[in-house]
């Protein structure tokens, strides 16, 4: 037995890049550890202090990892399995300040609920561990681990609210849908593998340099197979169904994370394979997501229009947002690739805010989402009425916003790489988009408010998380140039990776 570890080839670990991945997880378990053995002692705002403190640690751990990988370049550690780069630690970073956001948002909203928040926040903690994998993998197989992490977690985390049956409902749908995506993305791989004979990203990419494969029908439905497991999880049309179903039943917190850190942590994982992995066959793949980008952007754009309800509307706004950030995708381009990051970063912000006023308007049981519960918010509540306001008009994409400079740089992108006909559309689809949520600032702002409406109070974590991404937004927008900058920093090292 002992000569067979000794001639098994075990790989040389280097721990400072995983440390991230490290501090995330180990938060979770010693979190649940704690619990379980003091739970009793603690006090209840404990939980929410523990995920701030560990989001805030991976955000520090980040920075070594940032300055190794421009040191000594991008490279690979565990057997080649985990990608060291800019690109890995921009989302990283996205992730942790995802996380930190989301437990300043739901602490009231548990408190107000009566649920049991420690097992919010370790899921939370276990499903941006996921995200971190997905973002880092250089191996395919890795990378379906860390989404089969994510997933999970997120599907227990949408089914949560035990008292409301539409919670429930939502997480069998989710976790359905879920396990035929993953199917196909297992299966995605299968093929690949069978096709280029590597699950590395690094081999892949060196078999098709190496080889005329554009033509081979095992890597062709294996790209396809993956591009569906991949449009699951960012909501990308035609596999939207569950979004708007999911996003109305699950607790709004909940639904935050989902905008924001699960379509991140998927649209890592699929620019990381295409572009380090497929990047050689680029003209068999950029069609298809000219398709879904085009689709996702038509539907997301029409349909929210004729929604009552605002987390539906802000459902078919995320499918909207999906199709805009596949026009980065399919520009196929280094400039592309900075704009699907800066548009992530600038989206993720917009979602959490969104979604945390969702939070605090909706009332107990979560139930008051509809367009009619935010009639008259400016004169109850002015300040919460104009910090959402300004995240709508970042969504639409109005000057002096981040959303603005985010739409500008995928559609630009598209320009520069002759999709002239998808820059258009994606043009036509911001206005259209634009009317969906005037309707809601004018429902806050014009329309009179229902005198019985309860008074509305504000927790101080959501107060704290809507003003930081309302600066955020309002920062960026009217100097967009660091978090360009780091973007583009970041792209340059997804390319190389695989060279």
């Amino acid at each position: 037995m002992l000569s067979i570890f000794a001639q098994a080839d075990i790989p040389d670990i280097q721990w400072l890049p995983l440390i991230p991945h490290v501090v995330m997880a180990g938060a979770a378990v010693v979190l649940l550890t704690i619990v379980s053995v003091a739970g009793r002692w603690l006090p209840r705002w404990f939980p929410a202090a523990w995920t701030v403190a560990a989001g805030l640690a991976v955000l520090a751990t980040a920075i070594p990892v940032w300055i190794r990988a421009w040191q000594e370049g991008p490279h690979s550690v565990v057997a080649g399995s985990i990608g060291v780069d800019g690109f890995s630690v921009f989302i990283i970073v996205l992730l942790a300040c995802t996380v930190v956001l989301t437990a300043l948002v739901v602490d009231g909203f548990l408190h107000r609920e009566s649920l049991d928040g420690p097992a919010f926040y370790v899921l939370l903690m276990l499903s941006a561990t996921g995200g971190i994998t997905m973002a880092s993998a250089n191996n395919l197989i890795v990378l379906f681990l860390g989404l089969e992490i994510l997933s999970l977690a997120v599907y227990v985390l949408v089914a949560m609210h035990l008292r409301r049956a539409e919670s429930q409902e939502a997480g069998i749908k989710y976790f359905v849908l879920g396990a035929f995506a993953s199917a196909f993305l297992l299966y995605g791989i299968a093929l690949v593998y069978g096709a280029t004979g590597s699950l590395n990203l690094i081999g892949i990419e060196g078999a098709l340099r190496t080889n005329d494969l554009s033509d081979n029908g095992l890597l062709l439905a294996g790209m396809a197979m993956l591009l569906v497991g991949f449009g699951f999880k960012v909501a990308a049309v035609p596999f939207h169904a569950w979004t708007p179903d999911v996003y109305q039943g699950a607790p709004s917190p909940v639904v935050s994370y989902m905008a924001a850190g699960v379509k991140a942590a998927g649209f890592a994982a699929l620019l990381r394979v295409f572009f380090a992995g497929f990047g050689e066959v680029a003209d068999e793949w950029q069609p298809v997501v000219f398709g879904l980008a085009i689709a996702s952007l038509a539907v997301g754009s029409l349909m929210a229009i004729v929604q009552t309800d605002v987390k539906r509307i802000l459902a078919y706004s995320s499918i909207s947002h999906a199709g805009f950030i596949l026009v980065g995708v399919q520009a196929a381009t280094h400039d592309g690739v900075a704009s699907v990051l800066f548009y992530l970063a600038a989206y993720a912000a917009m979602a959490i805010g969104s979604f945390a006023v969702v939070t605090v308007v909706s009332g107990p049981g979560d139930e008051g989402t509809a367009l009619d519960n935010l009639r008259g918010l400016a004169s109850r509540r002015p300040l919460l009425a104009a910090a959402f306001t300004v995240l709508l008009l970042s969504q639409a994409g109005i000057p002096f916003t981040a959303g603005f400079w985010a739409k500008f740089e995928v559609i630009t992108a598209a320009v520069d790489a002759r999709s002239f006909w998808l820059a258009v559309i994606a043009m036509l689809a911001a206005v259209v988009a634009a009317f969906l949520y005037l309707r809601i600032v004018v429902a806050m702002f014009l329309d009179a408010p229902d005198p019985d409406a309860p008074r509305l109070t504000i927790p101080r974590g959501p107060a704290v998380a809507i003003t930081i991404v309302v600066l955020f937004t309002l920062a960026f927008g009217i100097y967009p140039e660091p978090l360009l900058n780091l973007a583009e920093d970041a792209l340059l090292s997804i390319s190389l990776t695989a060279h």
